[in-house]
């Protein structure tokens, strides 16, 4: 019999049933058995993605599980009362760290006597994540007489990577170890094949008052005896433990204490927004938490996560956009997000990883496959927009901030990013930006839509690299533009002229290349052939944002995306209705996301479409009011509104995800029309025109370099003006045509 001595000295027995039964008769962690809501809570690296009833059931083929560090740490945690799942009564996870689950009984009988009537007995479980998870179960008894309940819960940990939960299959795994229980504690242990210990130690309340084995479950009991009206209280507090690293948990009142101080704090560093629509409020307030409750330390800083429960890690695209969005809330996070990228940027040619020098990461994964080198995420670099992306980000904290000291720190990465642009970017020499995977585990398609076909032809066909997108040409024209403005205040004029001259190179050149004048629309990419890929896509409204498009092809464009076959009435398709390829209910080919079209509102503000932006910005806001939480999920399916039917969910969406939380800032920023100009002392008011559902509209704190403001907005027969209530600072608004 094998046996490991733990990092903490204890000996622990190989679990040889269960680690076969992992291998032999293979757990199915490809997803394929959503039937029902989730709930998921989240705080730090820490988040927990389970049932409505608060279980992770021992079979679910789901990923449901605590995760922290992309390792499943329990993969079975289960209530049962009486022998029987208890009846769900509500449940919530209105604070993104804390759940609260209230169930009660069925009958309950011994043979065919009645003991304990339906519905009078409650159990409340209540959930926080600070530091580890910490749960407390209050059972109440709401009988007039005594009653004597059997309560227990099951625990397993798989320690199942995270790309493993995905659908990644192994030939091999570490051993999993036996469980043990001292006491007031029961262990689950597993040692990795990267050497790593990883266990669960669960701390309980009182020792049970037994226990048992069923498989590789471990099931412990309590014998509750409630008076009338009495009740049991039950804490387990459960720490995930990687190698030695281990620290102590704070009680589940501390820990609650603790985590409202934390969100209280965020709320008074961000601009309070408030306006007469208590629905958009909610909206609102909904994405604040969410952006709080997805920051992510890691040992090289913080950054904001893509989104629970696949994508808790940093990322490139992901976190840059989030960035961008949020920055009229709070720029610290773009900082924040700015300087681990930057850590991260990439030195050397390295295609398993798909890195180049000067490229951004795309993601960072820090689970046993990525120490073991079974995945590239160490980082991975596929991603051809992250670099540009990078620059924007960058310009736009400068433009918020006027922070030329951060600007300066970051200067060799800002150089290294704008070489890979022109040389290892542009694989060919023909002036755009393109892509095609090195790594044998890389994405074959690199832009945002990183589905293996969501780049086609007409006809169906896949297009072949290497590809260039046509929003990544968009992203570095802007890229450039912005640069050069940041270049100038660094007073280094030639760089100036030379990124002025590219960006305006590049726009005629997209122009006359990505422009099919058969359709009146742009390609969403030229082919490995130079062939205009000529589906009809979303990708081409982001390009607005950068203003790329030239004058006279942008109606033409803004038209296309408004038309019915596009606008759903939630919001922009990313493919149209008419194509080969759509199907309303694909991840990319003819689905909803909200932050593409928080970014083509934005465009079509730039150019002067103010009506289309408001439908854009409505359709977004009807489907967030119909959503649980009034949360924007990643994406939702692209059927056609019509009368009172609801937005149709994606089943396997991440929510919260960042670039979702943070669409409605950028909408807003949009609509109010504001462009800041920290360095010069400026904020920039451009026609702001507050839709039909917003009369008042006032922000608070808004805070522009040195500078913060009080800005109310209000809308009065059609026309939309504002007033600046107080301000602090020198700065100056202009109003702007």
């Amino acid at each position: 019999m094998q046996k490991y001595i733990s990092p903490e000295g204890e000996e622990f027995i190989v679990e040889e049933q269960a680690t076969n039964r992992l291998l032999n008769e293979g757990i199915p962690f490809i997803i394929i058995d959503i039937k029902e809501r989730r709930l998921t809570i989240k705080e730090d690296d820490l988040f927990v993605y389970c049932n409505m009833q608060g279980n992770i059931p021992a079979d679910n083929t789901s990923g449901l599980g605590f995760y922290t560090s992309d390792t499943r740490f329990l993969s079975c945690w289960e209530l049962l009362l009486n022998g029987r799942e208890p009846i769900l009564l509500s449940t919530s996870a209105q604070r993104d760290y804390m759940a609260h689950i209230e169930l009660t009984n069925a009958d309950i009988r011994e043979g065919e006597e009645l003991k304990i009537a339906q519905e009078t007995i409650n159990i409340r479980r209540l959930r926080v994540l600070s530091g580890g998870l910490l749960e407390r179960v209050r059972v109440k008894n709401y009988n007039p007489v005594p009653v004597e309940l059997k309560l227990e819960m099951s625990f397993f940990a798989d320690f199942a990577d995270m790309f493993e939960v995905r659908g990644l299959r192994r030939a091999t795994r570490g051993q999993l170890l036996q469980p043990k229980v001292n006491g007031d504690s029961v262990t689950l242990a597993y040692v990795g094949q990267d050497k790593v210990w990883r266990q669960t130690r669960i701390h309980l309340s009182q020792k049970p008052d037994w226990h048992r084995f069923d498989l590789n479950k471990i099931i412990i009991g309590y014998k509750l005896n409630l008076e009338p009206h009495g009740r049991a209280v039950l804490n387990f507090n459960v720490q995930p433990i990687i190698g030695e690293a281990k620290k102590e948990l704070p009680n589940f009142n501390q820990a609650l204490s603790n985590q409202r101080r934390s969100y209280e704090k965020w709320d008074r560093a961000c601009t309070l927004i408030n306006t007469d629509n208590e629905l958009f409020n909610s909206v609102v307030e909904r994405g604040r938490n969410d952006i709080r409750g997805l920051m992510t330390s890691s040992p090289e800083g913080s950054i904001i996560s893509a989104g629970i429960p696949w994508y808790v890690a940093p990322f490139g695209r992901d976190s840059l956009i989030a960035a961008v969005q949020t920055m009229p809330l709070n720029t610290v996070p773009a900082k924040e997000t700015i300087d681990i990228l930057a850590h991260f940027q990439g030195k050397q040619v390295d295609t398993w990883r798909d890195e180049e020098p000067g490229k951004i990461m795309h993601e960072y994964r820090r689970g046993e496959l990525a120490g073991l080198g079974e995945i590239p995420h160490t980082p991975y670099y596929g991603s051809v927009d992250s670099t540009p992306l990078f620059l924007l980000a960058l310009s736009e904290y400068y433009k918020w901030t006027g922070d030329l000291v951060f600007i300066r720190k970051h200067r060799d990465a800002i150089l290294a990013a704008l070489a890979w642009i022109d040389t290892y970017g542009d694989v060919d020499g023909d002036g755009f930006v393109e892509y095609q995977r090195k790594s044998k585990r890389g994405l074959i398609n690199q832009g945002w839509k990183d589905s293996y076909n969501a780049v086609a032809h007409i006809n169906g066909e896949l297009a072949r690299g290497p590809i260039a997108l046509v929003e990544v040409q968009a992203y570095v024209y802007y890229a450039k533009k912005r640069m050069a403005q940041v270049f100038r205040d660094l007073g280094e004029d030639q760089t100036v002229d030379k990124l002025e001259a590219a960006a305006a190179a590049l726009k005629d050149l997209f122009n006359e290349r990505f422009w099919v004048e058969e359709d009146g629309y742009f390609a969403i990419a030229l082919d490995g052939d130079k062939a205009p890929v000529r589906t009809i896509t979303s990708n081409v409204g982001q390009c607005l944002w950068t203003g790329i498009v030239d004058e006279a092809k942008a109606a033409l464009v803004a038209k296309k995306l408004l038309d019915p076959a596009m606008f759903s009435g939630w919001g922009i398709r990313t493919v149209s209705k008419n194509a080969k390829i759509y199907n309303p209910m694909s991840y990319h080919n003819g689905s909803i996301w909200p932050h593409d079209n928080a970014i083509i509102a934005r465009g079509l503000k730039r150019y002067g479409w103010l009506r289309e932006a408001e439908f854009v910005a409505t359709g977004l806001f009807d489907a967030a009011i119909h959503h649980a939480y009034f949360r924007l999920p990643e994406l939702f399916c692209g059927f056609t509104r019509r009368g009172n039917n609801w937005p149709v969910e994606y089943p396997v969406a991440c929510s919260p995800q960042a670039w979702a939380a943070g669409s409605m800032f950028m909408i807003l920023q949009s609509i109010l029309g504001l462009t800041p100009d920290a360095p010069n002392g400026i904020l920039y008011v451009n026609n702001p025109t507050l839709p039909a559902w917003l009369n008042n509209v006032s922000l608070s704190n808004l805070q522009i370099g040195a500078s913060r403001i009080n800005i109310s907005f209000s809308r009065q027969e059609g026309v939309t003006s504002f007033t600046v209530p107080k301000k602090e600072g020198k700065l100056r608004i202009v109003m702007e045509e």
